[in-house]
Order: C-alpha cells, then sequence, then structure tokens
C-alpha cells in the first residue's frame, strides 16, 4: 500500500467535521481551562464510591512506596504485616521495605548476569537482549518476586533497616545501576565471543555482583544479620526477643508459606484454564517461580471473596492508569465520560486493550474489604502504598465494574480455590515470552 499525503482538502473536511458540533466552541473552552478529566468527571461518581463497607479486614496505617516502582514488594509486605497486626494486637505495625528491596537488587543482579551470559550467541538487539538490557534493575517486580526473597531472606521490622533517601526516591540509584548492570553486560558478551573459558566468566562475573552490592550497601544500608525485636502492642504491653534472624522471625512470627499461594488471573488475551509461566523474569534461582493460573473473572473474584471472608488481604495487580483520581483514592470504571465529551469513540474490551499494550499491570495494591447488595459486590475497599494524603488516609475504594475491567491478578491461598482450580494450579504451564503482555 503506497503513503497517502495529507492534504489541504482533508484538512479542511476534519474542520468542518469538528466545527459541525454545535458546542464545540463551549467543550474547548471547557477542556482548555480545566483539562479532559476534570471536564469529563461523572459527579455521581461520589455517590457510587461512598465508603461504607459490608465486610473489611481492620488494618492500620498505609506505607508509602514514594517515589519509587515497588508496589509489588509493599503489597506482599502488607499482606504479612496484616497478620502479624491482627495476632500480636498491633495494628500500625511495618516491615521493612528496604531489607526487601536490597536483597532484590541484589538477587536479580546475580540474575541479570547469568542471562546475559546465556543469551551472548544472539545478536545485541535480538528481541530478548534488549529485554534483559532495557529491563536490567527495572523497580517493577511480579508478586512472586517478593515472595521469593521473604522465603529465602526472611523479614525484619521497618525500624530495623527503614528506608532511605535511596529507596524514597530510587531516580539517582537507578540510573547508577543500570548503567553499571549495562557496562557489564557488555563485558560477559565479549568475553563469550572470545571464548573465554566458564570459570573466566564465573569470576568475572563475581567481580561485578561484589560491585553491585557496594552500591547497595552505600545506597541502602546493609541489611541486619540479628536484630532485637521490641515493640508496645496496641494494649501497651511491651514485648522484647533479642538477637532474632531474619529467617528465624519470618518462620516463628508469621504462619504464611508463599509457596501455598497462587496467582489467580483474568487475562482474556489468554486462553483460559492455563497455567502460564514467565521464567524471563524470575529473579531468584530456586524462588517462587512466577505462574498464572488464567480464569474467568467470575472465579477469581469468588477466590477472593473467600480469601477476604477468612480474615486475610489480597493481593491483587491492577492497571490504575485507567479511570481513577489518586487524590481522592477513587476508581470508577465510569468516572470520566471522555466519549462525550469528545464526541470520539473510544470502546475497547478488556481482551482489546490488553492485546493493544493499551492496558498492563501497572500497580499492585491490597484489597481489604468489599460491600455486598442482594448477595453481590458492589464496591471494594483498597489499601494503597501511596501513603495518607491520597484516598481516605490512604485507602481507595473501587466500583465493581472498575474492578472488572482492570484488575488481572489475585494472589490466593491454595485452600480458598475450588478443587477443579487446585488442580488446573497444579498443571505444567506454558511460557510466556518476556514481552507478554502480563508482564
Amino acid at each position: 500500500m503506497s503513503e497517502q499525503e495529507l492534504t489541504a482538502k482533508m484538512v479542511k473536511e476534519y474542520q468542518q467535521a469538528f466545527h459541525h458540533r454545535r458546542d464545540a466552541a463551549v467543550i474547548a473552552r471547557a477542556i482548555q481551562k480545566n483539562g479532559i478529566k476534570n471536564a469529563s468527571e461523572d459527579p455521581a461518581a461520589s455517590e457510587r464510591l461512598h465508603r461504607a463497607f459490608s465486610y473489611e479486614i481492620k488494618t492500620g496505617k498505609p506505607s508509602n512506596q514514594r517515589h519509587s516502582g515497588r508496589c509489588w514488594s509493599f503489597a506482599a509486605l502488607n499482606t504479612l504485616r496484616h497478620k502479624f497486626a491482627t495476632k500480636y494486637h498491633f495494628k500500625d505495625f511495618e516491615l521493612s521495605q528496604n531489607y526487601l528491596f536490597f536483597w532484590d537488587r541484589i538477587e536479580r543482579a546475580n540474575m541479570f548476569f547469568q542471562k546475559v551470559i546465556a543469551t551472548a550467541d544472539r545478536p545485541l538487539h535480538d528481541r530478548l537482549v534488549d529485554f534483559y538490557l532495557n529491563f536490567a534493575l527495572n523497580d517493577g517486580g511480579q508478586w512472586a518476586n517478593a515472595a521469593s526473597i521473604v522465603e529465602k531472606y526472611g523479614v525484619v521490622p521497618e525500624y530495623v533497616m527503614p528506608d532511605t533517601h535511596n529507596t524514597k526516591d530510587t531516580s539517582d540509584v537507578a540510573e547508577v545501576m543500570n548503567y553499571l548492570m549495562r557496562k557489564d553486560a557488555l563485558e560477559l558478551r565479549r568475553m563469550v565471543s572470545h571464548g573465554d573459558s566458564e570459570d573466566e566468566l564465573a569470576k568475572a562475573r563475581e567481580r561485578m555482583m561484589a560491585d553491585v552490592y557496594k552500591v547497595a550497601a552505600y545506597a541502602f544500608g546493609e541489611p541486619p544479620v540479628k536484630f532485637d525485636l521490641e515493640f508496645r502492642d496496641d494494649d501497651k504491653k511491651f514485648h522484647q526477643v533479642l538477637d532474632l534472624t531474619p529467617l528465624d522471625f519470618y518462620h516463628q512470627y508469621f504462619d504464611t508459606n508463599f509457596n501455598d499461594y497462587v496467582v489467580v488471573t483474568n487475562a482474556p488475551d489468554h486462553d483460559y484454564q492455563r497455567v502460564y509461566s514467565m521464567p524471563s523474569q524470575d529473579s531468584v534461582v530456586g524462588g517462587v517461580p512466577i505462574k498464572f493460573v488464567n480464569v474467568p473473572f467470575a472465579d477469581l473474584q469468588e477466590a477472593a471473596i473467600k480469601q477476604l471472608k477468612a480474615g486475610e488481604t489480597v493481593w491483587v495487580g491492577n492497571d490504575v492508569l485507567q479511570q481513577m483520581d489518586r487524590k481522592r483514592g477513587l476508581m470508577d470504571a465510569k468516572l470520566f465520560h471522555r466519549e462525550e465529551l469528545l464526541g470520539v469513540d473510544f470502546t475497547m474490551d478488556k481482551k482489546d486493550r490488553l492485546e493493544s499494550r493499551q492496558a498492563m499491570v501497572s500497580h499492585a495494591m491490597t484489597l481489604t474489604g468489599f460491600d455486598l447488595v442482594n448477595d453481590q459486590p458492589n464496591r471494594w475497599k483498597i489499601e494503597n502504598s501511596w501513603g495518607k494524603d491520597n484516598g481516605d488516609n490512604g485507602y481507595f475504594v473501587m466500583t465493581q465494574d472498575w474492578f472488572e475491567e482492570y484488575t488481572y491478578e489475585a494472589v490466593i491461598n491454595k485452600k480458598y480455590l475450588s478443587k477443579d482450580l487446585q488442580d488446573l494450579a497444579a498443571q505444567q504451564p506454558i511460557e510466556l515470552t518476556a514481552w507478554d503482555s502480563l508482564q
């Protein structure tokens, strides 16, 4: 098909179509003064999104990932700290996100260097090589990445290893880390092309890992080997246990085994009743693998409700870039009526959005409650990780239609799944590409 020039005649026709709408000038003034979102917002959304829930798990103050992409780890640690808070009567207990992030950086670097060597026979701009170089030490991650770190290294309270400037704003250290990783990747590729031995490659990789550890230790601080657990619970009772290791703390104070959990997924651009894996983004050798059990949305919702009713919050992967008011903490699929305002058809279903990359799993949060009308959910309570100044003291509310349209993953303990889903989860997974829509 030959290229077609944009002609003056065509532009004139576009202008006539624009001005054919009698209120075009009024709409243009409203948009130019207030922006598309403000001009198209549905004022009735506040009624749909009022914050009363027929069932909710009582949780404490929200955490704050600040200027970082650590939502996946915050949401995972939130599910853990809620259990501790309930069991030990300490609602504002918080786990160290810095501790988890430190080990995530180290483990990802170890995996990165090995993948660089494994793909060194491919062209530099092969799609998979490009993915690894672009991804490098990206802040983003999957639930399984957090689960793998916790299972291997345990956890510590927030006061033991608090956030630093470089975890609150990861842009500076990410720039340094990515520069270092890509420089080292080119060196490893050259060594392979020159025929260097496995022993020489292993020595180079160890030297590179030492540099990564050095940067992480400078930026985040070194993780503790042992610490003293000390806190006063909500009943004013003081607790003290000395010389705990992070793994001892995890195993003694938490009854969670992340290997018992399944990522139940609703991705209609993939076949349902299938299990998918994404080894390209696994971050810990021998850790919890990234797997998705893909089912219709009704199955995901049923499992989430069962887990919430049992008193356990739910890690969920959503696309908060869609139909969301960050400041007020509102998520409603009909929050902004852009079609009516602009006179343009934006219709795409969930499958279309995933296939065209209009949709993505852009954020992880924690489900803490829901409201029922005639035994059917109509809105949900969400704990976010954007601090207390967004939403209602850090908590968001979403309508049922937003939940269905823009939620893709829910992490569910196997015991809350039907027998059919448990059997499905045990199936051999189909391997996804690194650039799949579920990345």
